[in-house]
Parts: structure tokens; sequence; C-alpha cells
């Protein structure tokens, strides 16, 4: 064998010797991780695919919680804390996310809507329910509304989209969109490379270490998952539009004060930053609002997007309101 054959075949071998490390180095990592920071609750049937569900508190109705595209159920620890205090309320992660497997696509509210109810079911959870959707996760809680009205008593939207907003934001809004849902597409392509050789877990160490439950999302299941639901998050958004309303069922609308364009929207000046507060707070939100004759928005001036982390009172201030509007009706 010639020298150059004899590199090649040197390079071919410690490529390889390298993969396995990391390979194995991302598997006793993750095995580490998930002992010293166990996702609460338990895996429950939901047709054909098995999610994590954690529930607290007793009392009915029980209080449902759907995250924001990306976020685990950990995210809802503060919000669950407290509303356990007076009733019951569970908290899930969707197919893809978290402890939960992976689930057929396209990830659209309809199908999460269908697989919660299955695992509410699973988990022995009985209707009717309150449901509480942060961002995206508002999508999902209405469409489940118009697929099983008669098993819901009320809801809370936190700073949810509404349908009509990909035709009423701001120009720079919509790049900013198109442009995470290429990076997020990128990232769940090139997942089984970076997260299953390690490299992510490397990369994260070097910003400053992995927190409590980012082994979480180091899994291709949950970057597919979540590029998914926002490549199809505009069926979403007309599979909620067809859902309807509620009717005069209580539903609290929160809503964030800060201005979100400047806050995370590259590329918006003052002036967008301004239509695109004015478009959200008084506009689209208050659409919202009126899907129930007996809809109410709340605005909180203090909190930007993530309100379930800035403002967990808030919501729980919220859901105490409706099961008190449930129970007096």
């Amino acid at each position: 064998m010639c020298w150059a054959g004899k590199v090649a075949l040197a390079i071919v071998l410690l490529l390889g010797s390298l993969a396995i490390a990391g390979a194995l180095y991302q598997q006793i990592e993750t095995w580490r991780d998930a002992r010293r920071s166990p996702e609460p609750g338990r895996l429950v049937n939901a047709g054909g695919l098995r999610l994590q569900i954690t529930c607290t508190g007793t009392g009915r109705p029980t209080v449902v919680l759907d995250s924001g595209l990306g976020d685990l159920l950990p995210e809802w620890e503060g919000v669950q804390a407290g509303v356990a205090h007076f009733v019951r309320v569970c908290s899930y992660d969707r197919a893809g996310y978290g402890d939960s497997d992976a689930g057929p696509m396209p990830r659209t509210s309809a199908q999460i809507a269908t697989e919660l109810h299955t695992a509410l079911q699973g988990s022995g959870e009985q209707p009717p329910y309150i449901l509480v959707g942060h961002s995206f996760g508002g999508y999902n809680v209405r469409v489940f509304a118009g697929k099983y009205p008669s098993e819901v008593a009320g809801i809370v939207l936190v700073d949810s989209p509404q349908e009509d907003q990909y035709k009423m934001l701001p120009a720079a809004w919509q790049k900013f969109s198109a442009a995470l849902l290429q990076r997020y597409r990128k990232q769940a392509d090139t997942a089984p490379f970076f997260i299953g050789l390690g490299i992510a877990r490397l990369m994260l160490r070097s910003q400053g270490g992995v927190g409590r439950y980012d082994y979480l999302i180091l899994q291709s299941k949950y970057l597919k998952a979540r590029a998914s639901e926002l490549e199809n998050i505009q069926s979403s958004a007309e599979e909620a539009r067809s859902a309807g309303g509620i009717a005069d069922k209580p539903l609290i609308v929160l809503t964030s004060g800060k201005t979100l364009g400047a806050t995370f929207i590259s590329g918006l000046n003052e002036q967008g930053a301004a239509q695109f507060e004015r478009t959200w707070v008084q506009d689209l939100q208050p659409r919202l609002v009126r899907l129930s004759t007996r809809g109410k928005q709340i605005v909180l001036p203090d909190a930007d997007h993530n309100i379930p982390a800035e403002r967990p009172e808030a919501i729980i201030a919220a859901v105490r309101e409706i099961c008190a509007a449930v129970a007096a009706h």
C-alpha cells in the first residue's frame, strides 16, 4: 500500500474513532443528565405513541397547560405549582418533545389536539377541562375545544397568535419568521450529526454549560417536531379558525404589553416596532377575545412574550378567575 493510501486509511480510522467516541459521549452524558434531572411525570398512551404528562393538585375542573413552540413541560413549573393549590392541573410534552415519543408528521394543531385528548383519557384525567395555551399552544387548545366542545369549560390564551397575523404584521416580522424556519429546518436536518455525535453538547458546554433540562432538547426528534410545527403553523392557524368560537364559555386573553418586535425581531425600526405593538395589542388579541361572549383581555405592560416565566402569577390568577366563573355558571 502506498503512503497516500496509508494516510487515507489512517484518517478514516481516526474519524471513525472520533465518531464512536462522540456517540458514546452523547449517550452517557444524556443518561447522566436524565438521572440528575428527570423530567417530572410519566408516559401515557396517546394512540400509537406515548406522551409525557404530569398532573398535580385536586379538584375540578382539570386545568391543562399547552406550551409555546419549542417549550417543554418544565416551562410550566411555576404556574403548575401555583394552580395546584386550588385545582387539578396537568402539563405535558407534545410528541417529539422531552420524554414523549416522536409523532406522525406533519405536526399540526389538529394532530396535536387529538393526541392530547387520547393522552388525557389514557392518564385517567376526567373532563371538563380548562385549557391554557401559551403562544403556539393557543392554536392547539382552540382546536381541542372545537373537536371536543362538551369537554371544555373555559380557556386562557397566553399571548397566543391569531390567524390573521400573517397578513397584518410588519414585513420585518415575516422575514424574521422565514429566517427562523430556515434555521429550525437546518438544525433538524443536521441533528443526527451534531447531536448524535455529541458535537452540540460540546458546543453548549463551551458556551457556559448544559442547563438542567437541555439534554431534552439535544434530541433529533425534538428538533424535527419543532421544525414541523413552525413549518405548518399557518395550517394550524386555519385549523384554529375552523374550530370557531366557544360560545358563552369564559375566556381570558393575557397579552404581552412590551414591544415584542423591538425585543426579538432584527431589522424592525422604531416605527415598525410601534406598528407591531399596536396591531398585536389593539387588534389581533381583541379578535381572540371575541371567540367568546364572555371574553376578556388583560394586558401585562411589564411582560414580554414569555409570560409563563416572567409573570406566572398572572396566569394563576386568570385560571382562578375562570374556575370561579365556571363554578358560578
